[in-house]
């Protein structure tokens, strides 16, 4: 009778501490950053056509579109994946990238305002409505990913579930964080 109750009372302890819900909150979180991934994947895809509208019109500022190629070709570069998720150096330089390439296509929509002829076209409104529908995606694609990970980190800081994070080699995992200066408006000068 004793060797049955052993075990049993082992499964008792691990389920207490939490050993399936690190699981559970873990992939939660891969899940809130694949919707991350995807949405910036819809904005990289978007940029390539917006440059292409706003190129046709001649007198147009080539260094402003320039800056749009070029933060889109760091983000293209990157090596994403889901571990990228879990190593703060690179989840940091992937935020850096992806804040180049939102602040090109900003400072682009602000100096389109000057070209009437651009602005008319339709195709360039469309455009813009799916950048800005896009970066609300972003927005919402990374708040879910900052709650998945705070109620991960919870599982696993938390007694007695750290127990069963140790017991799965699960730790605390990284956020987004905002950039300084970010909340200041970016400076348009004409």
């Amino acid at each position: 009778m004793r060797s049955a109750a052993a075990p049993l009372l082992l499964l008792t302890m691990v389920a207490g501490c939490g050993y399936n819900e690190v699981i559970d909150r873990d992939e939660d979180v891969k899940a809130a950053w694949a919707e991350v991934q995807n949405q910036y994947k819809r904005r990289a895809d978007l940029v390539p056509n917006l440059v292409k509208v706003v190129k046709g019109a001649a007198n147009f500022e080539q260094g402003t579109l320039q800056k749009v190629v070029e933060a889109r070709s760091k983000v293209a570069g990157m090596k994403v994946d889901p571990s990228l998720a879990g190593d703060p150096a690179r989840l940091h330089a992937f935020e850096q990238a992806q804040a180049r390439l939102s602040g090109a296509l900003s400072r682009l929509l602000v100096v389109v305002e000057r070209y009437p002829d651009i602005k008319s076209t339709a195709a360039f409104r469309d455009l813009q409505a799916q950048i800005e529908g896009t970066e609300n995606r972003i927005a919402v694609a990374r708040r879910r990913f900052i709650q998945a990970v705070a109620a991960y980190n919870k599982v696993v800081l938390h007694f007695p579930t750290s127990i069963g994070a140790r017991l799965r080699g699960k730790a605390v995992r990284p956020t987004f964080e905002g950039e300084q200066g970010l909340d200041k408006p970016p400076e348009v000068k004409f």
